[in-house]
């Protein structure tokens, strides 16, 4: 990729009527441990086939995101977009949704890059000593207006940003894809 790539980080587009996915449960009908389990930005390792139950029937979507951890979930056909345009930076993980069989998966961005730029981006947060978070101090609390540095992403495709992991980045070649394949449920923002 050169310094003049675009990059986009992938949203939930929430029109009126459409489905809302709850959490990811594993064969047990358990929740996973880790609520970030499919957007850490690393590999992940479900244990057997997931389901996703739907919190609110509606007009089914091709992207779409599942429970507090917002974990990405794409039609099959979009899934096969990710296989063949960023082979090396995601994982795709098969899911049950009632009325839906075979027809979904959890999209797992499995790189995690360190390009925030915190000078451009348009606000950021740090956790500090005053917050009682020890944890967490130094950390991103925040980021608005995300903006990162290109020249740190390499030939990544698809990663989500080291420190803010609620962030879903892709290349504008994914965007252009996604939007010729009339994806629905999906909306961009420039970083």
């Amino acid at each position: 990729m050169s310094n003049r790539a675009r990059y986009f980080n992938l949203l939930q587009a929430m029109p009126n009527g459409k489905w809302s996915l709850g959490e990811p449960l594993d064969r047990q009908g358990r929740e996973p441990e880790d609520f970030k389990e499919f957007t850490s930005g690393r590999p992940s390792q479900p244990n057997g086939r997931l389901t996703i139950p739907v919190d609110e029937p509606g007009s089914r979507l091709d992207y779409s995101t599942a429970g507090v951890g917002l974990t990405p979930v794409v039609h099959v056909r979009v899934a096969t977009l990710f296989a063949e345009l960023a082979p090396n930076d995601v994982q795709l993980i098969p899911v049950d949704i009632k009325g839906c069989p075979d027809e979904y998966l959890i999209l797992v961005a499995t790189r995690l890059v360190r390009c925030i730029d915190d000078k451009r981006s348009q606000e950021i947060l740090r956790w500090k000593p005053e917050d009682e978070r020890p944890d967490k101090l130094g950390q991103y609390r925040s980021v608005y207006g995300l903006r990162i540095d290109r020249t740190k992403v390499g030939d990544t495709k698809v990663f989500r940003p080291w420190g803010w992991t609620v962030a879903l980045i892709v290349t504008e070649d994914i965007k252009t894809a996604m939007e010729r394949a009339k994806v629905s449920g999906a909306k961009f923002e420039e970083v």
